[in-house]
């Protein structure tokens, strides 16, 4: 039996990349304006440098790994499993968004890494039942703080998610926690000192996402067809670069070439924009561009179409009977379990009693039900009807 040979250690092996590497690397790779890794505030708990990741690969990993994200496979993005199988779920939706992401910052030469870490992490407050949750818990929650499942998502990775032994959160970088903190003030965000470009990437990714993906889910369960979109702008421009590109498609095909198009396009147009905006930045920090209140955007031409896109979506299909039905079924229930949760307490799961003994009752309820699936809210909707007594299921 041959023993093994001693092996060097991490730091002199040649694809270690301490902090001074990984700075190099951007140094080359990245725009005056992206933020580098370097500038980093760090986190809240210092932390030893890795060896081969730099700070908001970390995080990203930190992200994708933590249990609130993998519970986005249960919650429904616009669709609920009982309206077929092929839609989007808020995991799906979040890594579509990424790749949006990663191309546009790739494109721009911004941080792809930091860029990448907030589109994972952009979504995973969400509450069960899509937005129908998020308005529940927001009626709910009025007088008591309020509801965002952006500002939810903070808790989560600051509060909630338990990954060190001696204190709460996933310690993630100041530049994240600030980029989700800049999603939950989004008003304030819009004026004055602009969001980092990798903040607003996400922003637009995200919308870029859900407005083609949401046409492809309505159209493949019926609640909307390719006749009435030809009179939306985006889609006649969409379709006209399908022809282009194909011909004439059979309906099956069209759909799929459109909703790869109408990406496609959107992207285009915004890296286009982009670029021009950008041109006259060359040499400017990130922090100058902030303070210098820079903001990426489409085209106006694009813009405008996107605007007619999503009042369209909003009223055939965010509206569609079909949906409303399943959204005031669901609402009903989640409805039903705060109020029976407020007025008893005791039923909470006793990581939540003792979080009610720090936030108070509300915020207690209100965090256990926002981290909940769809199915798992369900669950504990019949077992807190059924039973009189005993705490529910943390999850």
């Amino acid at each position: 039996m041959t023993s093994r040979p001693n092996l060097p250690a991490i730091a002199e092996t040649p694809w270690a990349l301490d902090a001074g590497r990984v700075a190099e690397r951007e140094l080359w790779l990245l725009a005056s304006y992206a933020f580098p890794s370097r500038d980093s505030a760090g986190r809240v708990h210092p932390e030893v440098e890795h060896p081969y990741r730099g700070p908001f690969a970390r995080d990203r990993d930190r992200v994708l790994h933590c249990s609130a994200f993998r519970r986005l496979s249960g919650k429904m993005q616009v669709f609920t499993g009982e309206m077929g199988e092929y839609h989007r779920t808020r995991l799906t939706h979040t890594f579509e968004v990424a790749s949006v992401a990663r191309t546009i910052a790739r494109a721009l030469r911004l941080n792809e890494d930091l860029t990448e870490t907030l589109a994972l992490l952009h979504d995973i407050g969400h509450p069960p039942y899509g937005h129908c949750g998020e308005d529940l818990l927001a009626a709910a929650m009025e007088g008591n703080g309020g509801f965002s499942h952006n500002q939810f998502a903070l808790t989560i990775v600051t509060e909630l998610e338990q990954r060190f032994t001696d204190f709460a959160g996933l310690n993630l970088s100041h530049e994240v926690l600030g980029g989700q903190d800049t999603r939950a003030h989004k008003a304030e965000a819009a004026i004055g000192r602009a969001p980092l470009l990798e903040v607003q990437v996400v922003d637009l990714a995200d919308s870029i996402a859900y407005d083609s993906h949401d046409v492809d889910d309505a159209l493949q369960m019926g609640l909307i067809d390719q006749t009435e979109l030809r009179r939306l702008g985006l889609i006649r421009r969409a379709l006209e670069g399908v022809r282009k590109k194909s011909g004439e498609l059979p309906p099956s095909r069209l759909r799929q070439a459109l909703v790869h198009e109408l990406v496609d396009l959107q992207v285009g147009d915004l890296l286009w924009s982009a670029s021009e905006t950008l041109r006259a930045c060359q040499g400017l920090s990130a922090e100058e561009i902030r303070g210098g209140g820079v903001r990426l955007g489409h085209s106006p031409e694009v813009a405008a179409e996107r605007m007619e896109l999503e009042s369209y979506l909003f009223d055939a299909v965010y509206r569609h009977p079909r949906l409303m039905s399943v959204r005031r079924a669901a609402g009903d229930r989640l409805r039903r379990l705060f109020d029976g949760l407020v007025a008893n307490p005791e039923r909470l799961p006793l990581r939540f009693r003792t979080r009610a003994n720090q936030v108070g009752v509300w915020r207690a309820v209100s965090d256990y039900l926002a981290g909940m699936t769809d199915r798992f809210c369900d669950s504990q909707h019949l077992l807190f009807t059924q039973q009189t007594a005993g705490p529910l299921t943390d999850w």
